[in-house]
């Protein structure tokens, strides 16, 4: 988890340009993902001003600061400006009131500007703070993006995790993170999961080593990136124990506290896990369509008990 973002680094990162602020003003640091909308500030009141976030003004705050006296509007700008405030950024690329500028300057405050409706940079940029400022969890694992689905693979050391995911990087799937894999919660209901830097586009290969994976296969082969869908466990093969034949158990692991479903795949000699693993994946997209095979056999075999049961 990184404690802040420089503003700087939106700068680099997102559609925003540097209207006014010094090179120091841009090492300013944003510790909070919610962003402010100062509308009852620009009336005079402050009493819960949160001075410590991104300030962002609209159409609806620079009509509303156009039509105050500019003795007024400087007052209120300069309330606005705290040594604690980031940055202030305008949208819509709105011609931004100069006292708004005066009062930045004066306290090292960059001013920001973009293209984008209010609403949509607002977005964007709580959706930067928030992947960047969330908590991570580091877990034992190999991320891969399987038809579009993100397959974290679970499994007992050595029992053929990244071997699997090498198979299935050269079938044309992609690589997240391999061994490690850095998780944090995006919403209550989404998990992201991304690799460490030191372990970024690479793969350990027990008998050769460590590989480049997007050096070898290319950079469709990899991303930054993924949300966690669906969790593959690999376990050895055991005759003595009785595993799920049509599919009817729905296991569920619970990962910095959001639910993810299971399935646990035996492992063993002559068996293509990858295949089986593409294969998964399809079946478990095709059930959030509402097309189930297990279901369907199961309507199946009751129509026919009901047929024989009528002879």
């Amino acid at each position: 988890m990184s404690e802040f973002v420089r503003v700087q680094e939106l700068v680099d990162k997102l559609p925003l340009k540097v209207v006014s602020g010094s090179k120091e003003s841009l090492e300013r640091v944003i510790a909070i993902s919610d962003i402010s909308r100062p509308g009852l500030e620009l009336t005079g009141y402050f009493n819960y001003y949160s001075n410590d976030r991104l300030q962002m003004l609209g159409k609806k705050e620079i009509t509303f600061a156009e039509k105050m006296m500019p003795e007024e509007r400087l007052v209120v700008m300069r309330r606005m400006c705290s040594k604690e405030t980031p940055a202030f950024i305008v949208s819509r690329d709105l011609e931004i009131p100069k006292e708004l500028i005066q009062a930045a300057q004066e306290h090292d405050i960059p001013v920001l500007s973009s293209k984008l409706a209010t609403s949509r940079l607002l977005g964007v940029i709580s959706s930067y703070l928030e992947g960047h400022l969330a908590k991570r969890t580091s877990i034992h694992g190999v991320l891969v993006e399987v038809y579009g689905l993100g397959v974290l693979i679970q499994g007992d050391s050595g029992i053929g995790k990244s071997e699997t995911a090498l198979e299935l990087v050269k079938r044309g799937h992609r690589l997240i993170a391999d061994d490690r894999v850095d998780v944090y919660k995006q919403d209550e209901l989404t998990l992201i999961g991304e690799p460490p830097k030191i372990l970024q586009h690479l793969i350990e290969i027990r008998g050769i080593g460590i590989i480049d994976v997007m050096n070898l296969f290319g950079a469709s082969a990899v991303r930054d990136n993924m949300e966690v869908q669906l969790v593959v466990y690999l376990e050895n093969w055991s005759k003595d124990k009785n595993y799920d034949r049509l599919g009817s158990d729905e296991n569920l692991v619970s990962i910095s506290e959001v639910s993810v479903p299971q399935i646990k795949i035996p492992v063993k000699t002559g068996r293509n896990v990858a295949i089986i693993i593409e294969v998964a994946a399809m079946n478990f997209r095709a059930r959030t369509m509402g097309f189930d095979a297990t279901k369907t056999f199961e309507d199946r075999l009751s129509q026919l008990i009901q047929e024989n049961s009528k002879e």
